[in-house]
């Protein structure tokens, strides 16, 4: 497994690589890349870590699985390739977003220009098997991002958590809320945005008002 990643990221994540169980964790997935298709493509594993710096992110997003189905998933949470039909749970992201910060609903679902305004869109889990949804998760990644969202907490300050959904929810442990603002909600997905959990949260504009306050350029969303 190739970990391409942005060198700002090198010195802190160094150690994890090291770690025996990431060594196991990168055989296991040089190994289910080679027997099965797999998503995302290999070169996009780490595109998180690729569009957005250490130095830039000022938000984290946490989604739980990479998408499963063909040309979809590219290495960033809840992001699809150009062209791509929208999942439903970047639907209802998007819709939020208009009636939120009165932005038109985007053609592409691609949130690669989030990612390079600094808005790191962490997975879970970073590869997953075509069309087996939670494949790849216990081997190893959950252990790799826990420390990526730690680290993330000790080396930044003033970075906005957006946790979506109770599994996201469950990340706030390695979060030190006194040098970080959390924002959390129901996950966008259907079932719980159509119950009331999701839409009406202004996470968008909170976490701009709060990016303002800070002295921070403003995310275009």
């Amino acid at each position: 497994m190739n970990v391409d990643i942005n060198p700002s990221w090198n010195a802190i994540l160094q150690d994890e690589f090291d770690k025996p169980y990431f060594k196991k964790l990168a055989e296991f997935v040089k190994e289910e890349y080679r027997e099965y298709q797999c998503f995302p493509p290999e070169n996009l594993i780490f595109n998180a870590f690729k569009k957005c710096t250490l130095d830039q992110l000022k938000v984290v997003i946490i989604g739980q699985d990479p998408y499963h189905n063909y040309d979809q998933a590219n290495g960033l949470c809840f992001s699809v390739n150009d062209g791509v039909a929208h999942p439903p749970s970047l639907v209802n992201i998007f819709k939020e977003i208009e009636t939120d910060v009165k932005k038109t609903y985007p053609k592409s679902g691609n949130l690669e220009r989030w990612a390079e305004q600094g808005v790191f869109l962490l997975n879970a889990t970073l590869t997953v098997r075509a069309h087996e949804a939670g494949s790849h998760q216990k081997h190893g990644w959950e252990t790799f991002t826990d420390a990526v969202i730690k680290t993330i907490s000790e080396q930044k300050e003033g970075v906005v958590f957006l946790l979506w959904g109770g599994f996201a929810k469950k990340k706030v442990k390695l979060i030190d809320s006194e040098k970080h603002h959390v924002l959390t909600s129901g996950h966008p997905s259907p079932l719980s945005a159509n119950r009331g959990y999701w839409f009406g949260n202004k996470h968008f504009s909170k976490t701009n008002a709060i990016l303002k306050n800070n002295g921070l350029e403003e995310i275009e969303w």
